[in-house]
């Protein structure tokens, strides 16, 4: 004989009592949401930018990164002004923002007011799959954002490639490199140079192979370049920026004889150095 049915409301509670456990079981055993599914921007845009209205780069910036990325812990990115010259306005900042890292925003490039910095190229750790955004601000106060999509993960906690020891005995070396003078075109009168800074710049989420504790944050976050007393460009840096920081920059030389930085980090240190310019570059 089939069974009787329960009529009582104690059955049908107990019923319902367990379909709501089997739901509950089915959805803490689904997958959980993975951190790339949220998309941080809307917040970076209020909590860096106290959402200012922001215009499309095009035309002003271009934002140049890998789509994929061989090394998350050195992953190149070129920013490029596309101001036409005849355009009375000049690009004042770029802000670089990679959205899922721990801290989004990589780095703000202030331009020297008379240098006409047109190319800036620097190394950041990407720790997984993301947007990464570069916001300009004009002389004008408008903003104009551009991004790019990048597939890269673990770039933050990656291992240092250099032990302790030697990561010291680097410390604060800074090196200049010149580059010959560029073929005539629109940018004639530019030149390129660069700018590489010995330190670990450790994230902090970073653990030691031996001790294995988390070695705490220690990097680059100011560095500056003048030539003569003329601000060529200025860094506001922060964990995403790789180690041994290096940046690539092409500007308008002013006639100066002399270039010179100072870079400072987390833990009050500076340094500094000065270098006389290649005439036969200028």
């Amino acid at each position: 004989m089939p069974a009787p049915r329960c009529r009582s409301l104690r059955c049908h509670s107990l019923g319902v009592a367990a379909l709501l456990a089997t739901l509950q079981f089915c959805a803490s055993a689904a997958p959980a949401a993975t951190p790339d599914a949220y998309d941080p921007w809307p917040g970076l845009v209020q909590d860096i930018f106290s959402n200012r209205p922001m215009d499309d780069a095009a035309g002003v910036l271009a934002l140049e990164m890998p789509a994929r990325a061989e090394d998350a812990a050195i992953v190149p990115v070129t920013l490029r002004v596309k101001l036409s010259p005849t355009d009375t306005r000049r690009v004042r900042a770029i802000t670089l923002v990679i959205d899922q890292n721990p801290s989004p925003m990589a780095a703000r490039f202030e331009l020297g007011q008379y240098s006409s910095v047109s190319e800036i190229s620097t190394r950041v750790r990407v720790n997984s799959y993301t947007d990464v955004h570069a916001v300009a601000e004009l002389s004008d106060g408008k903003l104009y954002m551009t991004k790019t999509f990048v597939k890269a993960s673990g770039g933050c906690s990656a291992p240092a490639t250099k032990n302790a020891e030697e990561a010291r005995a680097r410390l604060g070396q800074i090196r200049f490199r010149q580059f010959a003078k560029p073929a005539e075109g629109p940018q004639s009168g530019a030149r390129e140079a660069q700018i590489m800074i010995g330190h670990p710049n450790n994230s902090g989420l970073q653990m030691d192979q031996v001790t294995r504790l988390y070695v705490p944050a220690f990097f680059v976050n100011e560095l500056r370049i003048w030539q003569d007393d003329s601000l060529v460009l200025s860094m506001e840096g922060g964990i995403s920026i790789s180690e041994d920081p290096n940046i690539r920059f092409t500007y308008i030389p002013n006639g100066a004889k002399d270039i010179r930085a100072e870079a400072k980090d987390t833990e009050g240190h500076v340094f500094q150095k000065e270098w006389k310019l290649d005439a036969s570059a200028m």
